[in-house]
């Protein structure tokens, strides 16, 4: 055997070693599941009751490096899809002083996932509203990942909140009656993919 030959047969084994563990320690993407992804937001109505409502839909992927302890999030919701389960109100809302949502019909968060031990623990990201981005910590206060008996795929739910100035976004219609701080809570669901 010549010395090629030889190097080609010792690096093989190497190469095909690197590759395997490269793979094993691949992060895992998710899918985030419509129909089991609801942000919600809660704000005070002129400081004597809290509104809250929901987004109908929201798509995105989630990926984590369980080996690193990190990951990505990146959502995106249809703010057309406002719910607050008032039809007038939902309607003002969809409107320019509110989500403008014939100018913006798309809100977008992007962010890192910190590890706190094994699991994710918060989310440091940047939402993007009414065209401003601004920086968003998101608090992952429940995780948990299960085999999912009809999709025979892993998937995996958090529950996660933060709170944020709607006039830091340019949403000051109200603000004087105390609604400026909405809590947000977003209740996620995201399968593997194969």
């Amino acid at each position: 055997m010549s010395l090629t030959n030889r190097r080609r047969a010792w690096l093989a084994p190497l190469l095909i070693g690197a590759l395997a563990g490269t793979t094993a320690l691949a992060a895992d993407v998710y899918d985030v599941e419509t129909n089991h992804t609801y942000p919600s937001v809660e704000t005070s109505h002129m400081g004597i009751s809290v509104f809250r409502g929901k987004f109908n839909k929201t798509s995105g992927t989630i990926t984590l490096d369980r080996a690193a302890k990190t990951g990505t999030v990146e959502i995106k919701i249809d703010t057309s899809s406002i719910n607050f389960g008032h039809d007038k109100l939902d309607e003002e809302l969809q409107g320019a002083d509110w989500f403008n949502v014939a100018k913006f019909p798309t809100a977008t968060y992007k962010g890192t996932i910190k590890f706190e031990g094994n699991e994710p623990d918060e989310v440091d990201g940047q939402l993007t509203l009414l065209g401003v981005t601004k920086p968003v910590k998101l608090d992952i206060e429940e995780f948990k990942c299960i085999p999912h008996p009809f999709y025979k795929k892993e998937v995996c739910g958090a529950d996660a909140e933060a709170e944020i100035d709607r006039a830091d976004f340019g949403m000051k219609k109200g603000v004087e009656w105390g609604g400026g701080k909405v809590k947000l809570r977003i209740q996620v669901e995201a399968v593997k993919k194969s």
